[in-house]
């Protein structure tokens, strides 16, 4: 059949499509299977979306074909548009605003048809046809064309079961939007409107919107007193909307109206049922926006990356743009971080918004920023931009304010103002642990500082080097140490030592080494019993698991051999034996081993005697250097001695760095030991030549 480009002529072939089949299954025997309302709403639907997309996007007639066999149902249009009906069946739309429901026919198709296709003819038709194949037992009568004007009278029944009956099979295939722009059509059809329009807001109060439409508005002009309808929609879960109908001239307007107020319901439990799907998707991805929001600020202990992060995590999904502005120990405020999705408007953003920049921020705001660090609720500011004010608080203080830019094409919505302001108080307390830890860091930096001589001895002929890498760069303070004491212009004491553990326990206990041992030396006493005090008074501390191993070595000039040289008495408590590197470029290990201190009343020690000649170099050590790992194999002895020789004939500072560059090449990752290197050179006389006369 051929049809005009009517929207009347949809609601023809619904009726007629419909009666047909009916009558195909009145004719049949009810026991064949054949289900009407689910077969023939199928067909109802694609066949209308097909002839309403020709007469909105190809503004032609177009012509209708239906065929049927023993297997399977065939609809086909045909219309005579300037362009491919399927591509402008398939331009995108929005969710609200007339497009809405507009190009939806093809995924439909796609959706609920066997198989369907298109075809362009050279004459300029365009063809979309689907097929749908038959349940097992329906019709096998071909299908008879109907005749041109058919046309039925519906009992009230029939309206009300072809109004509200849609088939559970085809609801669960149709999208929720789908299933309404259906229900919507077939109050078209029974009340004779030229426009049916479905509105429905957020549930956010911001206003409804276009749902669905179906038909084409008449002119205002044309539209006569009294046919306007608006039905709302019983909905019950803080959603508003209506139902609102042009009629046309001649409708019974309180006939569309109870029809209107019937199919009402079944649309608000539509709407509402993807809406509250919609919400929970929504709490769902907030949930995971939150989760991987609190793993990646746990991630950084560094308050400086902290801060950076947060405007990252919040723009583009919360606000345009976003600042975070932290207070200075004066309590003035400072612009910490800032980014705005689009870059080019960043230098102006922080014009505006940087306290210390020229012109700064508005009164408004700044109005805004005082509150918020004070503590107050969110606030909203129109200058320089919409945003909200959040305080960023964390242990019940306040520690910054976090600005948020109003998000493109709308406000600020209350779900989004509850996650922002879980995202600060997770914000805030990142950015608390972090300046938390580094203020700890600064300390332990500063006692680690206090616990290593602040410069080594400028002697001539003796040169002293030292290094100190800590396992760690955080807040653990390392129990490793070194010292040189001077004792007079030809005398110095020399002394590296680990104190068992790390952190504050650790550092205390090697204050009291260090500072009690330079004490006891400085009185007079020889070294052997400056030792024994120490350990009678690391034992009088009861504390074990503090126990201390020490190289001590007591250095004079002496001549040996008619050249200056260096005596050497050294006492090894529990420490590794240290290292001579000579002139002709050997190495080896001097000293004997005796107790370590802190973990009996009565300690075996012994002193050695050594000289150290013009141009070698004497070499302490922790156990960090030895016992650095690369999977089973340790850096050990060997190895020290080799990266030792090597530099045989440089300086103490060149002799340090050489086997500190060997134990780091072993071993990238040294380990969680610390390392400390100490270095004393003999350096050779220099003679001045002669000059002649």
């Amino acid at each position: 059949m051929r049809f005009p480009p009517d929207i009347q002529s949809i609601r023809r072939v619904r009726r007629m499509i419909h009666d047909t089949l009916a009558e195909l299954a009145d004719g049949r025997d009810a026991g064949n299977g054949f289900d009407v309302p689910d077969f023939a709403d199928d067909i109802v639907l694609l066949a209308s979306e097909l002839c309403e997309n020709a007469v909105l996007h190809a503004g032609t007639g177009f012509d209708l074909a239906v065929v049927a066999d023993d297997d399977e149902v065939t609809v086909a249009v045909t219309d005579r548009g300037p362009g491919a009906l399927e591509l402008q069946m398939a331009e995108p739309r929005p969710r609200y605003g007339r497009a809405a429901t507009h190009g939806r026919g093809l995924s439909l198709i796609s959706k609920l048809a066997t198989t369907w296709g298109t075809r362009h003819d050279a004459d300029g038709h365009h063809t979309v046809w689907f097929t749908l194949a038959r349940r097992p037992g329906s019709v096998t009568e071909p299908v008879a064309s109907p005749p041109p004007e058919h046309e039925r009278s519906w009992s009230a029944a029939e309206q009300a079961r072809w109004l509200l009956h849609v088939p559970a099979s085809l609801a669960r295939r149709l999208d929720p939007v789908d299933l309404v722009r259906e229900l919507a059509a077939r109050l078209r059809d029974l009340v004779d409107a030229a426009t049916v329009v479905v509105e429905l807001d957020h549930g956010d109060g911001s206003g409804a919107g276009e749902l669905v439409r179906v038909g084409v508005a008449p002119p205002d002009s044309a539209v006569a007193p009294g046919s306007v309808l608006n039905v709302p929609l019983p909905t019950t879960t803080g959603l508003h909307g209506a139902i609102r109908l042009v009629l046309r001239g001649g409708a019974d307007a309180a006939r569309a109206r109870e029809l209107t107020e019937l199919i009402a319901g079944r649309v608000a439990i539509t709407a509402e049922s993807q809406w509250l799907r919609e919400v929970d998707q929504r709490r769902r991805a907030w949930t995971t926006y939150l989760a991987e929001a609190s793993e990646l600020l746990g991630q950084s202990l560094d308050p400086e990356l902290s801060v950076a992060l947060v405007p990252q995590l919040v723009v583009p999904r919360l606000g345009t743009w976003c600042a975070v502005l932290l207070p200075e120990p004066s309590g003035r405020l400072r612009l910490a971080a800032i980014t705005h999705a689009n870059e080019d408007r960043l230098p102006e953003l922080r014009a505006v918004l940087d306290p210390d920049a020229v012109p700064g921020p508005p009164p408004q705001l700044r109005a805004r920023l005082a509150a918020a660090q004070r503590g107050a609720a969110p606030s909203w500011f129109s200058d320089p931009a919409d945003g909200v004010a959040v305080t960023l608080r964390a242990s019940g203080t306040s520690v910054g304010v976090l600005l948020v830019g109003r998000p493109t094409g709308r406000a600020h919505a209350p779900e989004d103002l509850l996650v922002m302001d879980d995202i600060a108080r997770r914000a805030a307390l990142a950015v608390h642990n972090a300046q938390t830890v580094g203020e700890h860091v600064r300390v332990s930096q500063t006692l680690q500082a206090a616990l290593l001589p602040r410069a080594l001895p400028q002697v001539p002929q003796i040169d002293f080097a030292a290094e100190y890498l800590p396992a760690s760069t955080g807040a653990d303070v390392g129990g490793d140490f070194y010292d040189v004491v001077t004792l007079g212009p030809e005398r110095w004491l020399v002394t590296i030592g680990d104190v068992c553990g790390k952190g504050a326990r650790a550092a205390a206990r090697t204050g009291l080494v260090r500072d009690v041992l330079r004490a006891l030396v400085r009185e007079g006493r020889p070294l052997m019993q400056a030792i024994e005090t120490l350990n009678d008074i690391m034992v009088e501390a009861a504390d074990p698991q503090q126990f201390c191993t020490l190289a001590a070595a007591m250095l004079s000039r002496a001549t040996h051999g008619g050249q200056s040289a260096i005596t050497v008495e050294l006492v090894l408590a529990g420490h590794a034996k240290p290292v001579v590197v000579h002139a002709d470029g050997t190495a080896e290990l001097i000293g004997r081993f005796g107790s370590a201190l802190g973990l009996l009343e009565a300690v075996d020690l012994h002193c050695t005697q050594h000289v150290l000649a013009a141009g070698e170099t004497l070499l302490l050590y922790t156990d960090g250097v030895t016992e650095c790992r690369r999977g089973p194999e340790q850096f050990d002895e060997n190895r020290l001695l080799e990266a030792s020789a090597a530099a045989s004939g440089a300086s103490a500072a060149r002799l340090v760095a050489a086997v500190r560059e060997a134990v780091q090449r072993f071993s990238p990752d040294h380990g969680s030991d610390d390392i400390a290197l100490l270095a004393v050179r003999a350096e050779p006389q220099r003679t001045r030549a002669s000059s002649g006369p």
